[in-house]
């Protein structure tokens, strides 16, 4: 039976949407800006790094990173991302959303600089260095994702809560777009300002000296939007649903409230005291209790998040396939070097303008009509439409009359990742989950969606090598080739639909009718059978 619920709480559920909403979500969603821009903008250098560092001027083509270094620049920060999520996720609960918000962006800050030096100029020590500093960048941004969607969720009402939550996630799209812009401003002034030929003309020349400073700037340019938003984040207040349920300081949450909702609230020490000594209220994560009320719910969240991401990371191995095929990247000895990273940044500019950035913001424009579920569903089942429309006529599609057609099934392939499942899988363990496990239960979703990655962006990279080992990118074996990858992403995205069907709807309801917060102890197992009775017997 569900008691009344504590007029702090009731009055951020039913607040109108007004500024402090908005402040809100500029602050955390900065972050996630952040967290986006460093994480992406290593695949617009990793091919100026290869150039600096692995060229062999004997060779008729410019130097890329080996595979096991390639691997280590691009996973690195996702495997520092993982362990943020599940430290930074379960610290979020212990010590409280607002102390250790500061921390994380502390963190990315100092590494994001950092990561644009290195001890020496020589490949160990500079590609050791880059490695060493963005597993700590990426660390700090796992800190972000419990805690952005946590703080979000617990200051939003009820009616616009999911729009809000996904507005913050959605400034990922701007992060990736402002990555691939601060790319095109670096490239486009280093090479109109050191004139160099192409690689097929003059090897050697074709590399000026200067190109090393172009990765260093576009990586140590992520350490400005978290900066900026350190003081801001620092004035918040820490969350009324923190304080109150889990510090269990009902005064504070008062007064903390009053101040942002601008009206006069009152501390109710008595009734907190009555819900939070509920032993309902009480178990923890490693409970019966929790297995039997949320067990099938992080089972959801986390294989949800999961298959999403092997899909959605993996996906961005066939870029260079997509790029190359309707010109936009030309061969890389056509090239010089820095030349190569404007085209790679327009490329990716243009891929976020059209289809990241609108599908972002799709979501938040429906989450509140459609509904959490519908929106991943549909997502899930577009996704697995359009791989398959991909992969079995994959031959078709490499024929150059139908190269337009791939490129536009791949357009609506990433918009529905982030018009459904992207934006979801974060969205819903911010609101499924308890107070004092909300945190964590978010972070060990979003630490399973990065081991998803982790298989998508590596285990597919070498999967996706041609069959034939004369074709394989160099220093990889062979693959099942990018048809196989594409349909065993397809029945990725199939079980993605099934397994959503685990993850109940959120849509309209305050956090604690969701989580049960509010529900006075449960009667007998005897009693409330018999009152469960509707017919005689």
């Amino acid at each position: 039976m569900a008691r009344e619920q504590l007029g702090v709480l009731n009055a951020l559920d039913v607040a109108k949407t007004q500024l402090y909403h908005f402040t809100a979500i500029v602050i955390a969603g900065m972050g996630f800006f952040t967290d986006a821009y460093d994480l992406f903008c290593i695949s617009l250098v990793s091919k100026l790094l290869g150039r600096i560092y692995y060229t062999d001027l004997t060779h008729p083509k410019p130097g890329t990173l080996p595979p096991n270094v390639a691997a280590a620049v691009n996973g690195v920060a996702l495997c520092g991302t993982l362990a943020g999520q599940l430290f930074f996720g379960w610290l979020g609960d212990k010590m409280g959303r607002k102390k250790v918000y500061g921390m994380t962006l502390i963190l990315m800050v100092l590494c994001s600089v950092a990561s644009g030096l290195s001890f020496s100029d020589h490949p160990k020590s500079v590609i050791s260095t880059l490695c060493f500093f963005r597993f700590w960048l990426g660390f700090g941004i796992g800190g972000d994702y419990p805690l952005s969607a946590t703080i979000m969720s617990e200051y939003a009402n009820k009616k616009t809560r999911g729009a809000f939550i996904a507005a913050v996630f959605a400034m990922q799209g701007f992060g990736i777009l402002t990555g691939g812009i601060v790319a095109l401003i670096v490239s486009s002034a280093f090479d109109h300002a050191f004139k160099a030929p192409a690689y097929s003309v003059d090897r050697g020349a074709s590399l000026a000296p200067q190109a090393d400073f172009v990765w260093r700037i576009i990586l140590m340019v992520g350490a400005l939007p978290a900066l900026l938003t350190y003081y801001w984040r620092m004035k918040m207040p820490e969350t009324a649903r923190y304080t109150a349920l889990v510090a269990k300081n009902a005064k504070q949450a008062a007064k903390d409230m009053s101040k942002v909702l601008q009206v006069q609230l009152e501390a109710e020490d008595e009734k907190l005291e009555k819900i939070t000594e509920e032993k309902s209220n009480s178990f923890g994560l490693f409970t019966k209790q929790f297995a039997a009320r949320h067990g099938l719910h992080l089972l959801g969240t986390t294989s949800t998040w999961f298959l999403l991401d092997i899909a959605f990371y993996s996906q961005n191995l066939f870029q260079k396939d997509i790029f190359s095929a309707i010109g936009w990247i030309p061969k890389a000895e056509s090239m010089n070097a820095i030349h190569e990273v404007y085209r790679i940044a327009r490329a990716q500019t243009l891929i976020a303008m059209c289809s990241t950035v609108p599908g972002y913001w799709f979501t938040v424009a429906f989450i509140d009509y459609m509904g959490r579920f519908a929106i991943q569903l549909m997502g899930f089942f577009f996704m697995t439409v359009f791989m398959f429309a991909l992969a079995i006529p994959y031959h078709h599609w490499t024929l150059k009359a139908n190269n337009i057609g791939f490129v536009v099934i791949y357009s609506f392939t990433f918009f529905f990742a982030n018009f459904g499942p992207n934006a979801t899988t974060f969205v819903v363990p911010a609101e499924i989950f308890p107070a004092r496990l909300r945190s964590t239960c978010h972070g060990i979703s979003a630490a399973a969606g990065k081991a998803g990655a982790i298989v998508g962006a590596f285990g597919f990279l070498y999967a996706a090598q041609d069959k034939n080992p004369t074709k394989t990118d160099a220093g990889y074996p062979p693959g099942i080739g990018v048809k196989n990858s594409l349909i065993m992403l397809g029945v990725i995205n199939f079980f993605g639909m099934v397994f959503t069907f685990l993850v109940p709807e959120s849509k309209g309801k305050s956090l604690e009718e969701l989580t049960g917060e509010n529900e006075e102890e449960e009667e007998a197992p005897q009693q409330q059978a018999a009152s469960a009775r509707t017919v005689p017997v």
